[in-house]
Formats: structure tokens, C-alpha cells, sequence
């Protein structure tokens, strides 16, 4: 009879467990909200700008040609874009492309992360080979990010350095020309660059007896760009310097 009322006593438990795991009110999730901090902006809008330079640069007789450059920004993914032809064939200018745009966001502190940089040269891309547009490419940069336009009677030579700084150039006497035929008022040129000295040939024979000896020695003769070209020139170290011409003080 004990037996038979445990039996009993335990059936009437289980039935209990039962009975209270079918009516209880089930567990529900909790619900956490996102608060402002967590929540991801969309990335502002980037208003399209474009800004034109000119850059003086040499043809492969040696002569001054002016080049025109064009920069735009346009609202995309940080990208630096080119369109040009025979890209390829000449690495300083695309590296000086990317030193531009690293100088022009350290200087304006711009956020690039959501504009993309196009560069555009629009004349016969092998007359700047090099690093010798650098420095107007900086410029142009800088002013398309700042929203400014550039004065067409300005004009610089020179390459860029990842630190700001304006490195020097070849040819300053033939591009000071060409700057000063397209109406070029200042031309601004790396320190140290405003005069430029060229060796010139003297021709000197001497008669010892029958036969005559000819030495050939070359002299140096020094040439002050402003005053042989007619242009006023202007030594600038930084890019800084240069924007002081172009877009104000920086």
C-alpha cells in the first residue's frame, strides 16, 4: 500500500512540471536599440570641381611648349584616376600624380576617403615626362579640394616632394619663354633656379710651325632668367610658398 502512494504521489509531481511548462508565459528576447554613436551615416555628398593649369614643359628638340592640366573631384570611393594616352610609358608622372594628391590632402586636410581625383593632360602627353609638373599639379589639387580657381598668369616648374617641399628642374630658360609667350606674368621656379648658367664654346688655335693646334674650352656664362626672358621670376622651396601666388596665402 506504501508502494502504491509513492506511485501516486509521484505521478501527481510530474503532472505538476507538466502543467506549469504549458501555461508559463514563454522567456522573450530582450530588445536593445541602437543609439545615435551606433548608427552609420551615409557619406555626405561631394560637389564636382574642376580646377585648369598650365605647366610649361620642353619637346623633344628642346624647345618651351605649354602643357594644360586639368583636375576634377568628383564624389566616389578615394580613387586617383587618369585620363591620358601612353600613360604607361612615363612612371614619374603618375608617381607625382600620387605625391599631389598625398601634399594636397596633408595641406587642406581634406577627407578623400569618398572623392575620387581625375587628371586629365590635355596636349601631347611625352612633352612632361617626368617629375616636372609636380609642383603645378600639387596646386591644382589644392584648389579643386578648396573649391578656388587659379590665375592664368602664373605659371610653375618644379617637382613635388613628399614633404611639401619644391625640387629642382631642367630647361628654366626655354620654359620662361614659353610662359612668357602664352601672357605670363610671374613665373615661379625652384630655389635656387632663378638664373641659370650655360657653358658656351671658345674656339682658341695656335700655329707652331707648319701645323696649326685648336683647344676647344668651354666658359660658363651665367643668365639671369628675368632679365634675359622679360618675365618676373620667383624662387619658391615649398608648396606653401607657391600657393601664395596662386590661391592666396595658405
Amino acid at each position: 500500500m506504501m508502494r502504491d502512494l509513492f506511485i501516486g504521489l509521484g505521478t501527481v509531481v510530474v503532472s505538476v512540471f507538466i502543467l506549469l511548462a504549458i501555461f508559463s508565459p514563454t522567456e522573450q528576447p530582450e530588445i536593445t536599440t541602437m543609439t545615435d554613436k551606433q548608427i552609420i551615416q551615409p557619406p555626405q555628398s561631394f560637389t564636382s570641381n574642376t580646377v585648369t593649369i598650365n605647366v610649361p614643359a620642353v619637346d623633344n628638340q628642346g624647345n618651351g611648349v605649354v602643357a594644360k592640366l586639368k583636375v576634377q573631384a568628383i564624389s566616389g570611393e578615394g580613387r586617383v584616376l587618369t585620363n591620358i594616352d601612353n600613360l604607361l610609358f612615363w612612371v614619374d608622372t603618375q608617381y607625382s600624380i600620387k605625391v599631389a594628391e598625398m601634399v594636397a590632402e596633408n595641406i587642406t586636410g581634406a577627407d578623400l576617403s569618398n572623392v575620387d581625383l581625375i587628371y586629365t593632360i590635355e596636349t601631347d602627353a611625352t612633352v612632361i615626362e617626368g617629375g616636372s609638373a609636380g609642383a603645378g599639379l600639387t596646386v591644382a589639387t589644392i584648389a579643386v579640394l578648396q573649391n578656388k580657381t587659379v590665375p592664368s598668369d602664373v605659371m610653375i616648374t618644379g617637382t613635388i616632394n613628399p614633404d611639401g617641399g619644391i625640387g629642382p628642374v631642367g630647361a628654366i630658360f626655354a620654359k620662361a619663354k614659353a610662359a612668357k609667350d602664352v601672357g605670363v606674368k610671374i613665373f615661379l621656379v625652384p630655389e635656387g633656379q632663378g638664373s641659370q648658367v650655360n657653358y658656351a664654346p671658345e674656339k682658341k688655335c695656335e700655329k707652331v710651325g707648319p701645323v696649326t693646334f685648336c683647344t676647344t674650352e668651354y666658359k660658363p656664362q651665367k643668365l639671369d632668367i628675368s632679365k634675359d626672358v622679360g618675365i618676373e621670376v620667383k624662387e619658391v622651396s615649398t608648396i606653401n610658398d607657391a600657393l601664395k601666388y596662386f590661391i592666396g596665402s595658405s
